[in-house]
């Protein structure tokens, strides 16, 4: 062997020794981290918020979905059946026609892109802070940012190709989209309702909202109580993203069954984090405290499994129960929410770990190293999270189906009270998370095939 070999051979053992050693440490601080996180979760968890929950008006509620489901057993499927008709628009007066092309057109304007719906849900949610789903909405939206400027970030964004980075984006931007396009014109049809005195819950229909979800605004509308229709919204908007975007052959194809979607899912997406206001992670007992811990704590939960719509059903309803349900969880992420505006940059959060200016991101293959040498990353070596409007821009979409999903009774099921999360703490877990796609990042480029 010459000597360019040996040399590169020795450079390969170094690599690999340093990764092995990257493993290790990473696992070390998982294990630490866990045990770590049990306990800051059990303190976040002291005070309870109530949920009020009445099985009586979810079986009342059951019996008028049932019936809708029996009674319309022997029409056409409404897949077929367009939603607005002229005979049901000459029972809407010239008022309410000027109020759907204005609820329309706000919709439209706010939809523009993930910065502006985000925006859009806070707002909606400060303006009426009955509406529960809105924040919720507005905290997943904040989510689904992130992990859009990941695709054009430094980790990520190097172990994908270009053409999957760009479906990707499509798959999560349109998700994001169209729940927008589907849940914001009943927030602001309750906001008009309000402003008018009287429920204008009949005009659903003209923004092809399913029936599933009358019964729930009638109800709201009776009793303001939340957490019932954030459960039927979180149903709802599930299941309409399930066969216009999870179950599109297209996205079925190019992402949910890609490889680097596999890859992705368990690296970042299938992590939900909210962040919290205070600048303290809450105390540790010594022996569980970890050296690798960026300053501002996180709350948040897994959601293993995109393309199952059970699981995200389950998921989004737990997010809602950790959210509502313990007080300071909801107060601090209510406090960061207010204080930050969101433009898609993990810098938002961990500003010790990312950076949005390019030139001031790490450019070496030790990432790995950087991350788990030290507690923070210094200034000019954080890892690259990108503002989104800095590097996606506005997209078209086909036009959208209008069929209802609610033809069965099968998502009835999920008409349960939502449960509180134990293990809330997500401070650790994503800190880990960012260790481990440093260690598969590293050793792509250290050790290349050939």
């Amino acid at each position: 062997m010459n000597s360019q070999g040996t040399k590169d051979k020795r450079m390969r053992w170094a690599a690999l020794r340093t990764w092995t050693n990257a493993v290790y440490t990473a696992l070390s601080e998982a294990a630490a981290g866990w045990l770590a996180s049990s306990h800051i979760s059990k303190q976040l968890r002291l005070k309870k918020l109530p949920l009020h929950w009445s099985n009586a008006t979810v079986a009342n509620l059951r019996h008028q979905l049932q019936s809708m489901i029996t009674s319309e057993s022997q029409e056409p499927p409404a897949s077929t059946v367009a939603y607005t008709t002229e005979a049901h628009m000459r029972n809407i007066s010239a008022q309410e026609i000027q109020l759907i092309a204005h609820i329309q057109e706000t919709t439209t304007a706010h939809n523009r892109s993930n910065v502006t719906r985000t925006s859009a849900y806070l707002e909606m949610y400060e303006a009426y802070p009955e509406l529960h789903w809105a924040f919720l909405a507005h905290m997943v939206s904040r989510n689904g940012g992130w992990n859009m400027s990941d695709l054009k970030g430094g980790l990520m964004s190097d172990l994908m190709d270009p053409a999957f980075k760009e479906q990707l984006y499509q798959f999560l931007e349109r998700c994001n989209a169209l729940i927008f396009q589907d849940a914001y014109p009943q927030l602001l049809l309750y906001k008009h309702s309000l402003e008018r005195g009287t429920p204008l819950f009949h005009l659903l229909p003209e923004f092809h909202v399913s029936r599933f979800m009358s019964p729930f605004w009638e109800q709201f509308w009776e009793d303001r109580v939340s957490p019932l229709l954030t459960v039927a919204l979180i149903i709802n908007e599930q299941n309409y993203i399930e066969c216009r975007v999870a179950q599109h052959p297209f996205y079925r194809k190019h992402v949910l069954n890609h490889p680097s979607f596999r890859l992705h899912e368990h690296a970042r997406l299938n992590q939900i984090v909210f962040p919290l206001h205070h600048q303290d992670i809450p105390s540790v007992p010594g022996q569980w405290r970890i050296r690798s811990l960026p300053s501002r704590p996180l709350i948040g939960l897994r959601m293993p499994r995109f393309n199952n719509l059970k699981i995200r059903i389950n998921t989004g309803k737990a997010l809602y129960a950790m959210l509502f349900g313990y007080e300071e969880p909801f107060e601090q992420t209510l406090a960061y929410a207010r204080s930050t505006p969101h433009h898609g940059s993990r810098a938002e959060y961990w500003p010790e770990l990312f950076t949005y200016a390019r030139d001031a991101a790490m450019t070496t293959a030790n990432a790995n190293l950087e991350l788990t040498g030290s507690e923070w990353l210094r200034s000019g070596n954080r890892l690259f999270s990108p503002l989104i409007e800095d590097v996606w821009h506005d997209s078209e979409y086909e036009s959208i189906s209008e069929q209802d999903w609610f033809q069965n009774e099968r998502m009835l099921s999920y008409l349960s009270a939502p449960k509180r999360p134990f293990q809330i703490d997500m401070t650790h877990a994503h800190r880990t998370a960012l260790e481990e796609i440093a260690i598969v990042h590293d050793l792509e480029r250290q050790l290349p095939i050939g």
